[in-house]
C-alpha cells in the first residue's frame, strides 16, 4: 500500500436528495479539519458511508459499500451513518469492517469521535441516540454538482403513514430558520450553481420546531417567498410536497416566480381512498385531483410527477387497477413507483391480505410502463417549443444533457462553454433513449430560409 497523505476520507450516499445534502455538509466539516476528500474506490483513510432505509435492500446496499471500502483499503476505518444506522446499528456494527455507528443525532459531530478511533477486529462502536432526542436542525446542502445543489430546509415527520420508518429513523417535524436557508441560498448562489433543489422529509410542512418548543411563525408560503427574491440563483425547484400541503397560494407563486420552476412532485400512494385510509394518509384522491387540476389551471406545461406503491397488504386485483385508471386519467407527467415492502416496527407489516411478491413486481412493471406512457406524451407537448435548457457537464458518448425548467430531459452534442449555461432552444425531436434533442440555432436558421 503506498503511502497515504496525513488525513483522507471519502464518501458514499444511499438513498435522498436529503442525504446527499447532509453527506455534501459533513464532507465540507472534514474539509474544514484538514482531511483531503478522495474518492471512494482509492485508497484512504475514513470511508463514510451515509445509509437509506427506505431502500428495500438497505442492508445488502450497505455491507455492498462496505466491502468496496475495505478493497480500498483494508486498514481504512469504516463509518456508517443515515437513517439505516439509525434504526439497525447493532446490525450495522456486526458487519465485517464497520468500526463506527452513529445515529441520528450523532452524525454531525463525526469529528469528534474520529480522533481516537482505531480499527476494529469485532464489533464497530455504536453511538445512536433515541430519535426523541433528535429535535435540532441542522442546515445542509450540497455542492458537488458543479449546475445543481440540494438545500435542505426540513427534517423529521409527525405523519404516521403505516408504511414507514423515516419517523423513526429521523425524528419529528423541525426546521431551519428562514435567515439560515437564505443565507444558505446566497451561498450557493455565490459558487455559480444555477438552480437549487429545496429538499426535506417533508418540506410542505415547513415551520416546524425552527427554534426547539418555541412556536413558529413562518410558512411553507414564506419560506418560497423569500428564496424568490434571492439573487444569483436562476432556478429553484420544489423536490417533493404532499397533496394536502400544497396550497393555492403557493401553486399561485411558482406560476408568477421568474425563479420556481413549473415542476412539481406529488406523492399519492394509492389511487384508492380506502388503501389511502389504510396507509394513514391525510387525504383522499379527490384532494389530489384538485391538486393537479390547480397546477394545470395555472401553468399549462407544468410537469407533475407522482410517487406511487403497489402491493400495499389489502390492494386486490381491484383496487390495484382503481389506482392505475386513476393514474392513467390525470394529467400528470411521470411516477415513481415503489414496490411494498415490509418493514420493522411499522402497522403495515401486521396487516392481512399481504400481495405474493411476482404479483407486487407485475403491478410494479405495469405502472412502469404507464410512466413511460405519460412521459412520452408530455414529451409530445414540448415539441416545436422554444425552451430554456440548464446543461449538465456529463460528457456520455459525444452527447450532453440538460433540463428544461419544466423537466424534460434534453440531448445535444457536447461542448464545454455549454457546461451550467442555460440556453434557449427549440425542442425538435424525442430520441430513442427518451431524452429530446434540440434544434440548435443554426439549424433553425436555415430551416427559415
Amino acid at each position: 500500500m503506498e503511502h497515504l497523505p496525513l488525513k483522507t476520507a471519502a464518501f458514499h450516499t444511499l438513498g435522498c436528495k436529503l442525504n446527499f445534502a447532509e453527506t455534501s455538509t459533513i464532507a465540507r466539516q472534514l474539509t474544514g479539519a484538514g482531511y483531503e476528500k478522495v474518492s471512494f474506490d482509492e485508497p484512504a483513510n475514513v470511508y463514510i458511508i451515509n445509509t437509506c432505509s427506505v431502500t428495500e435492500n438497505a442492508d445488502r446496499e450497505c455491507k455492498f459499500h462496505v466491502k468496496r471500502a475495505m478493497k480500498a483499503n483494508p486498514d481504512g476505518l469504516v463509518v456508517i451513518l443515515g437513517c439505516y444506522a439509525q434504526l439497525k446499528p447493532e446490525e450495522i456494527s456486526a458487519i465485517e469492517g464497520v468500526d463506527l455507528v452513529l445515529g441520528a443525532k450523532e452524525k454531525f459531530n463525526i469529528l469528534s469521535y474520529l480522533d481516537d478511533l482505531q480499527k476494529s477486529d469485532h464489533h464497530g462502536i455504536i453511538h445512536s441516540c433515541e430519535i426523541d432526542e433528535a429535535d435540532f436542525f441542522i442546515g445542509s446542502y450540497s455542492i458537488g454538482d458543479r449546475t445543481r445543489a440540494f438545500l435542505k430546509v426540513q427534517d423529521g415527520c409527525d405523519y404516521k403513514c403505516t408504511y414507514c420508518t423515516i419517523p423513526l429513523a429521523r425524528g419529528i417535524s423541525r426546521s431551519d430558520t428562514i435567515e439560515s436557508v437564505v443565507k444558505n441560498a446566497t451561498e450557493i448562489a455565490q459558487k455559480g450553481i444555477k438552480e437549487i433543489v429545496l429538499t426535506g422529509v417533508n418540506i410542505g410542512d415547513y415551520g416546524k420546531g425552527e427554534f426547539g418548543n418555541k412556536k413558529h411563525e413562518h410558512t411553507f408560503l414564506d419560506l418560497i417567498s423569500e428564496l424568490d427574491q434571492v439573487e444569483g440563483i436562476e432556478r429553484i425547484r420544489i423536490s417533493s410536497i404532499e397533496p394536502n400541503l400544497l396550497k393555492d397560494e403557493s401553486i399561485e407563486l411558482v406560476a408568477k416566480s421568474q425563479r420556481f420552476v413549473p415542476h412539481f412532485h406529488i406523492p399519492l400512494q394509492s389511487g384508492s381512498d380506502e388503501l389511502l385510509k389504510k396507509m394513514k394518509r391525510r387525504y383522499l384522491t379527490n384532494v389530489y385531483t384538485d391538486r393537479v387540476a390547480k397546477i394545470r389551471e395555472v401553468m399549462p406545461d407544468s410537469c407533475i410527477g407522482v410517487d406511487v406503491i403497489v402491493g400495499f397488504p389489502g390492494e386486490t386485483e381491484e383496487k390495484f387497477l382503481e389506482t392505475y385508471n386513476f393514474l392513467n386519467e390525470l394529467p400528470i407527467s411521470y411516477l415513481h413507483v415503489f414496490t411494498y415492502s415490509e418493514r420493522e416496527n411499522t402497522e403495515a407489516a401486521e396487516m392481512h391480505g399481504v400481495i405474493p411478491i411476482p404479483e407486487r413486481k407485475r403491478r410494479n412493471k405495469m405502472l412502469r410502463i404507464l410512466s413511460e406512457k405519460k412521459k412520452m406524451a408530455f414529451y409530445q407537448t414540448q415539441l416545436g417549443k422554444t425552451l430554456p435548457v440548464l446543461w449538465e457537464h456529463e460528457n456520455k458518448n459525444g452527447l450532453m444533457f440538460g433540463f428544461t425548467e419544466n423537466y424534460v430531459r434534453v440531448q445535444k452534442p457536447f461542448d464545454e462553454n455549454s457546461v451550467n449555461q442555460i440556453e434557449k432552444l427549440k425542442l425538435s425531436k424525442i430520441k430513442s433513449d427518451g431524452t429530446v434533442s434540440v434544434l440548435a440555432a443554426f439549424e433553425d436558421f436555415l430551416a427559415k430560409i
